[in-house]
């Protein structure tokens, strides 16, 4: 626990330490020891208790919001965990720019954002635990502040995007990806959706999008389609509601039951499905699918598991899930008609 105090900045770092690779030790040391969690967690509390240190007790707020992104207490000690963040927050302290105010607002806000982190990565969360690399420790830092697009509700990158793109009634990085995908010959691209970009591009222009730039670097049209699967992917409410998802199941290859469950749909989500359905329809023509070699079929198989999640641990389950899945994405795609999103943005 002396990578805690080094990174609070109370005891001295060894040359060549940086306060991310401090903090991606400590995380690794979480993800892998689930047996050291509660300790490392109580270690941060006792830290930020009755610290009269500023900038210590700022940074061991910052550390407990990173490591809260990467795995969490255990059960037991999570209501505990819980009740201490939650006794220094404010909803009121919930001003424009917080980080340039004083310490006790910003120490809220960190509360704020690690009750959240918490409470999607805890008992009852849907964000498993996850190994940790150095880009994603700096930008679990970096999204105190500025809240990602991805892994987050479609209300929320709604909420984002609302003071930049008032009038929109979809979500910017879902247009502008479809559109770049267009752009860069995807359509004429053999074995788009299907094939993986390079990781490294993918993350460097994720961390762009999250800054609101439009990339212009892309290799080639894989890169924005990869992106577009992954925001997909990461909605921390699947784009089809995990309550909706047994109907999906049981409909699956019936078009009229199909087609009325996207109708009663959250509106943002019957926009926000009926838009990627009239994307994904633009492959589907047999002119598209001669070069793409990616028929509706083909599409339905890499989409659908970005849409609909299999709550069921059972591999025996899931694996026969899949393959219904596939086939109501199909569905949709041959047979919704999606006019009605013609000239919607």
């Amino acid at each position: 626990f002396k990578l805690v105090q080094i990174y609070m900045s109370d005891r001295k770092a060894k040359l060549g330490m940086s306060l991310n690779s401090v903090a991606l030790e400590i995380c690794n040391y979480g993800y892998t020891k689930p047996a050291l969690r509660d300790e490392l967690y109580i270690q941060i509390c006792r830290q930020t208790t009755e610290n009269p240190r500023r900038e210590s007790l700022r940074r061991g707020w910052e550390l407990l919001a990173i490591c809260l992104s990467f795995f969490p207490p255990s059960p037991k000690f999570q209501t505990y965990l819980d009740s201490y963040m939650n006794r220094h927050r404010d909803p009121s302290f919930d001003f424009p720019e917080v980080g340039k105010w004083p310490i006790h607002v910003q120490v809220s806000h960190y509360a704020s954002v690690a009750c959240k982190r918490l409470e999607r990565g805890g008992e009852g969360g849907k964000r498993p635990p996850r190994k940790p690399t150095l880009e994603e420790i700096d930008q679990a830092r970096l999204q105190i502040f500025r809240p990602s697009m991805f892994g987050s509700t479609l209300q929320e990158v709604m909420a984002l995007q609302k003071e930049r793109f008032p009038h929109y009634k979809l979500p910017w990085i879902q247009t502008t990806l479809s559109d770049e995908v267009l752009r860069l010959q995807g359509a004429q691209t053999e074995g788009i959706f299907r094939v993986s970009a390079d990781v490294d591009e993918v993350t460097s222009l994720k961390m762009q999008l999250d800054r609101w730039e439009r990339p212009t670097d892309w290799t080639d049209a894989h890169t924005p389609a990869s992106l577009l699967k992954l925001w997909y992917r990461e909605l921390y409410e699947p784009l089809i509601p995990d309550t909706m998802y047994n109907e999906c199941i049981q409909h699956h290859d019936n078009p009229i039951r199909a087609i009325q469950i996207v109708d009663s749909l959250p509106e943002i989500n019957r926009l926000v499905l009926s838009y990627l359905v009239r994307f994904l329809q633009i492959f589907a023509r047999s002119e598209v699918v001669q070069q793409t070699k990616m028929d509706a079929s083909n599409l339905a198989m890499v989409i659908a598991p970005n849409c609909l999640r299999c709550m069921s641990h059972d591999p025996r389950i899931i694996f026969d899930n899949a393959r219904k899945e596939m086939a109501f994405m199909r569905t949709l795609i041959q047979y919704l008609d999606t006019n009605y999103m013609e000239g919607v943005v």
